[in-house]
């Protein structure tokens, strides 16, 4: 038999999918596909490595020490350590991964030298610029043709003049100056003081300020582009504000990915009165803005204020951040740590953000009051800030860096007024807080909240769910939902009457309905909801030569529910009795959806009543809540929301006529014990396992007591029969199923609800199914035991315990283990499979899987076609049988739905029936099980249980090595010379004839993929 290309080549199977191929003699290292970023925790984790071959290759192994080594005196050195690790850590291991981690995040003093030659450079350029004559704002002919204001000018006519001089100051502020910045993306913040003689008192008007900066930012790009030292010129906006551009510059060169220095043009900080940028007072006229007059007092602009007076404390923020952290390294390392915390939950990002210049301040505030002591470790400093967050409210009550409180400073009360968030810098007049939403800031709470509970428990895994655990919002939050295009919040801006907001945030519509948009969707969604957050997509950087990013341009608003599984099944929104007040408020919120009710007890209400039947349709009656209340109170339409809660569903509905037929088995508690009897030819009686008493027990005590302890957790947690159904759905449309048991497959789903560290319980099948994939794909199978803690019954101390068995008795334990409270030791549901290699196929099609679900869930447009990741990759295989639809009972449950379908069987009427229903007529099966024992040798064969239409095989290995002539081994063999000896090679075309006359008349095709083997 030639191969594809006709060359005669050497006996032996294609390389592609080899671990599926590969004899399960002994157990293979089993690596998880995505690869933790903190490469030094498997350093430690063995300075002595099994040598090959051994059973044990790939398992931690303790440090074998001498006698003299063991009993050695600890140095002084050694000591202080140990004292330090006592006091500051909870553990050594955990003292070691946080000096890892911050190793990984720190960056090099090679780097920091290399990047301080280039801001060297980047200050001489700056100051070299040439000036330019004075013109009119309004008059930009002296821009060059290849630089765009990076600003939209939005009205044009604004009084005022502009001339460019170079700037009286650089100064670097910011987190490089600090030491706090961390990789993988370093950016070096450069104030640029513009010089006084450019700028007049009343720039802080109508915007002047902001179209002076950009003008002046836009003659800088125009002469550094010409530059040979640079790389890429272009611009980018400040945290997302849109008012606030940037020019990002970057080496020319091996150094491009080195650095990103971002010019920050800034005023003198004495230059403009501190007391007309209060957030109870007006900086943009209406009469500029709207072009008519704001009937009596103009409207306050709080955000346009803070955006002006930020700038002017650019240096005093830097000053105060150096004076509080640079001595102290365990707080430069706390910085990090929460950074990296921030990062991972993606809170950092864009406008409203909480990001680290705000986590930085904090901690100068707790050093200020005393919570934070400069000689705590990062990891103190870490738990201090995140215990902070989880227990005060700066919604409610604010706080301030500014030691006195003097009669000219405004009240606190005046920016709770104006801003959701209160946390004021030590002039007590600006707020940092200004930009970040009461969504995000309540985000942040909840994040802190769970990290304390996790670090309480002093979980051994603690350290990897808090700091190397991504949390995007796709696995986080429950349901997602999407407004698009952005471009309609314009008219819920002014079906809100919100002119004030846009005025203060410069015309962006997003920012100024964000806040009552949010505050619109919890008060519907009430009792439903735990938790909701949005995120805005981050707006790209953009070429000098092109315009600015235009609002409608920046994709879509995206929510995340966070829902509570106590109300969500509930059908009924209750509302006040008919005579109170609050009814005609109620019914205005509602509107055509409330309604007039009486109830069992006498009373009449009113009330909302949802159209939901199944519990797929309770789960997505946020769905309707959502799409009615945005499109009464904010014009927007069903057709610019995309709800993305139940795509999956469709794929775990059953047919509506499928019915159930109940087993009933006796069972002899005894019968194990007996079974397990063995009798010496002497009489003597003895116990000792066999497989038919473990199979037994597993099955009359075992399921039982798993089957009890899982429907108590469905009852507490409704969406766990949803993703245990997608993950069984899943695993076996790859073709795995005769891996994995289906209770070795619902213990997976259940540790995701029992042990949903760092996230909370799922609420439905859809955030579920996500993070089976992650489990799967990401966990430690070779060197950890998955423990299902059922019933809460093991404690912290037997879990541990447990552990230290597992390492014992590894080698004799199955490659994946799955461990209860009632099966410690052996892991009763996976003895049978999966092998090495099946479990290695598996980790890696979740790998393949999970970025592309959460990538097609997350396409404001999509999702496309939500079924691709449930196909099968069938070019891995070297055979495939092609089976006949007409035979495969349950075709109706296959991935892709077939165009014409049949039924079988059915009783024309419902009802009681004398005929009994055919039980368990599978021919796929009975063939698979016919192939299986005639070919097993040869080798193995993968289905889909549930509908499928393919049977894919790979030959082993070891079947195409010529064997010595046996009678024996003659099955599916043939003779051939090889030399001057007679040796045996499967003779394939026979036994792919003999695939298609055992599966006759079930048996549409066999293809043999040739490129796939060569004999």
């Amino acid at each position: 038999i030639r191969s594809a290309g006709g060359r005669t080549g050497a006996m032996g199977p294609a390389p592609a999918a080899q671990h599926l191929r590969r004899a399960a003699a002994e157990p293979e290292v089993v690596k998880p596909a995505l690869e933790d970023r903190v490469q030094g925790e498997k350093k430690m984790a063995s300075r002595k490595r099994p040598r090959a071959g051994s059973p044990a290759e790939g398992l931690l192994q303790p440090v074998k020490l001498s006698r003299e080594e063991l009993y050695k005196e600890p140095t002084n050195e050694e000591l202080n350590r140990l004292r330090e690790t006592e006091i500051l850590f909870h553990s050594s291991l955990l003292r070691l991964q946080v000096e890892e981690l911050l190793k990984e995040v720190r960056l090099s003093e090679k780097k920091k030298d290399r990047i301080d030659v280039f801001l060297r450079e980047v200050n001489q350029r700056i100051k070299k610029v040439p000036s330019t004559p004075e013109a009119e704002l309004t008059d930009q002919t002296w821009l060059p043709a290849g630089v765009r204001v990076p600003l939209h000018q939005v009205p044009y006519a604004v009084k005022g003049s502009f001339r460019f001089l170079p700037p009286a100051q650089v100064t670097v502020v910011g987190s490089y100056l600090l030491g706090t910045c961390t990789r993988p993306d370093i950016n070096v913040d450069m104030a640029l003081t513009m010089p006084r003689e450019i700028l007049q008192d009343k720039d802080l008007l109508n915007q002047r300020y902001f179209r002076k900066r950009a003008l002046y930012l836009a003659h800088l790009a125009h002469h550094l582009a010409q530059d040979p030292l640079f790389g890429s010129v272009r611009f980018s906006y400040a945290n997302g504000c849109h008012l606030k551009p940037l020019l990002l510059l970057r080496p020319h060169g091996k150094d491009e990915r080195l650095v990103t220095v971002r010019l920050h043009p800034c005023p003198p900080p004495d230059f403009f009165r501190p007391c007309r940028l209060l957030p109870t007072k007006n900086n943009v006229r209406s009469a500029w803005y709207l072009g008519q007059s704001h009937p009596g007092d103009e409207p306050p602009t709080p955000h346009y204020n803070t955006w002006l007076l930020r700038d002017t404390a650019l240096e005093s923020h830097a000053q105060l951040l150096s004076a509080v952290l640079s001595s102290a390294q365990g707080l430069k390392d706390g910085v990090a740590l929460l950074k990296v915390w921030l990062r991972q939950r993606e809170l950092d990002r864009g406008l409203g953000g909480f990001n680290g210049f705000l986590i930085s301040m904090l901690v100068a505030f707790l050093v200020s009051t005393r919570k934070i002591h400069t000689t705590l470790s990062g990891y103190q400093v870490l738990r201090s800030v995140l215990q902070f967050l989880a227990t005060t409210d700066l919604s409610v009550t604010g706080i301030s860096l500014c030691p006195s409180a003097e009669s000219s400073l405004p009240a606190l009360a005046d920016f709770h007024q104006a801003f959701p968030v209160v946390f004021l810098d030590s002039s007590g007049r600006l707020n940092l807080c200004a930009d970040v939403t009461a969504s995000t800031y309540h985000q942040v709470q909840h994040e802190a909240r769970l990290s304390m509970v996790l670090l309480d428990s002093k979980a051994d895994d603690g350290f990897q769910l808090l700091l190397m655990t991504p949390k995007p919002m796709v696995r986080s939050f429950d349901h997602i939902l999407h407004v698009r295009p952005v471009s309609r919040l314009q008219a819920a801006c002014h079906r809100l009457k919100l002119c004030a907001e846009l005025q203060d945030s410069g015309g962006d519509y997003v920012s100024a309905v964000l806040g009552p948009l949010m505050t619109l969707l919890e008060q519907g969604l009430g009792s439903r909801l735990q938790l909701l957050a949005h995120s805005r997509p981050p707006v790209p950087e953009w070429d000098i030569n092109q315009d600015p990013p235009k609002h409608k341009d920046s994709g879509a608003l995206t929510l995340g529910l966070l829902l509570q599984p106590e109300g969500l099944a509930s059908v009924l929104q209750l509302g006040p009795e008919a005579d109170q007040p609050e009814a005609a408020d109620f019914r205005r919120f509602w509107g055509s959806r409330s309604e007039l009710r009486r109830f069992q007890d006498g009373a009449i209400r009113e009330a909302v009543v949802w159209e939901a039947a199944s519990l797929h349709q309770k789960r997505l009656i946020p769905h309707q809540v959502v799409t009615h209340l945005l499109a009464l109170h904010a014009d927007i339409p069903d057709a610019c929301v995309h709800y993305v809660g139940g795509f999956l569903d469709a794929l775990i509905q059953g047919p509506k006529e499928d019915g159930f037929v109940f087993r009933i088995r006796v069972a002899y508690q005894r019968e194990p014990q007996i079974l397990r009897e063995v009798q010496s030819p002497e009489g003597v009686v003895s116990l000792r396992d066999t497989p038919a008493a473990l199979r037994l027990e597993r099955d009359t005590k075992h399921l039982p007591l798993l089957t009890s302890a899982l429907h108590g957790l469905q009852q507490q947690h409704p969406a766990f029969s949803g993703a245990a159904r997608l993950a069984k759905r899943w695993v076996r449309a790859q073709l795995l199923g005769e891996g994995f048991t289906d209770e070795s497959l619902d213990l997976l789903a259940a540790a995701l609800f029992l042990h949903p560290e760092p996230f909370t319980p799922p609420s439905s099948p859809q955030v579920g199914f996500l993070r089976f994939l992650s489990l799967v794909s990401t966990f430690d199978w070779k060197n950890n035991p998955l423990i299902v803690n059922l019933n809460n019954e093991l404690t912290a101390e037997e879990q541990a315990e447990i552990r230290s068995g597992f390492l014992a008795a590894r080698t004799r334990l199955p490659v994946m283990v799955l461990l209860t409270p009632q099966d410690r030791k052996s892991s009763v549901w996976t003895q049978d499979g999966p092998s090495a290699q099946i479990l290695q196929q598996l980790v890696t099609l979740a790998a393949e899987a999970l970025p592309i679900l959460e990538k097609q869930l997350m396409d404001p447009w999509g999702p496309g076609d939500i079924r691709t990741v449930f196909r099968p990759p069938l070019d891995i295989y070297d055979v495939l049988i092609r089976l006949s639809p007409r035979h495969v009972p349950r075709h109706r449950q296959a991935v892709d739905c077939p165009a014409a379908s049949f039924c079988r069987g059915q009783l024309r009427e419902p009802g009681p029936s004398s005929l009994m229903p055919v039980l368990g007529f599978d021919p796929p099966q009975l063939y698979l099980a016919q192939l299986r024992e005639a070919f097993g040798d040869l080798a193995l064969f993968f289905y889909d249980q549930h509908g499928g239409e393919v049977i894919g095989v790979l030959w082993k290995p070891t079947s195409f090595q010529p064997q010595p002539f046996k009678a024996s081994i003659a099955k599916g063999r043939m003779v051939v010379s090889q030399g001057e000896e007679m040796v045996m090679v499967p003779n394939v075309e026979a036994i792919l004839e003999d695939f298609a006359v055992l599966g006759e008349g079930l048996v549409q095709a066999v293809e043999a993929r040739s490129e796939r083997w060569t004999v």
